[in-house]
């Protein structure tokens, strides 16, 4: 885990995500790469990767509904609380993965158990 406590390389997992906002392809693969790497070397990094591949699939159907619904000018709605949550649930999934703690993002469709 590159020299980090699985802690650290959690919170390093959930900000990952933040690099969307950089360059979109970034902040979906980093995250994916990162877990992927590390998911077989500890069971929470597993759990904690596997939360964030849930989100990211989640908010993307989330996106795409706010797209069809903006013919209807409520998607507009739809698509700005996906932005705000991509931004406010990454930054406090990573502080509380860095204090130990696993937290379930709301509105999250379980895919991948």
């Amino acid at each position: 885990m590159f020299g980090m406590k699985p802690n650290t390389y959690c919170m390093l997992l959930h900000l990952s995500q933040l690099l969307m906002f950089v360059l979109p392809v970034l902040g979906i693969a980093a995250p994916i790469v990162l877990w992927a790497i590390n998911r077989d070397k500890d069971a929470q990094v597993d759990l904690h990767g596997k939360m964030i591949l849930n989100w990211l699939l989640s908010a993307f159907i989330y996106s795409v509904v706010g797209v069809v619904l903006a013919f209807v000018l409520v998607g507009f709605v739809v698509i700005l609380a996906v932005v705000i949550a991509s931004i406010v649930f990454p930054i406090v999934g990573g502080v509380k993965a860095n204090d130990g703690i696993f937290w379930k993002y709301p509105l999250c469709i379980t895919f991948i158990q």
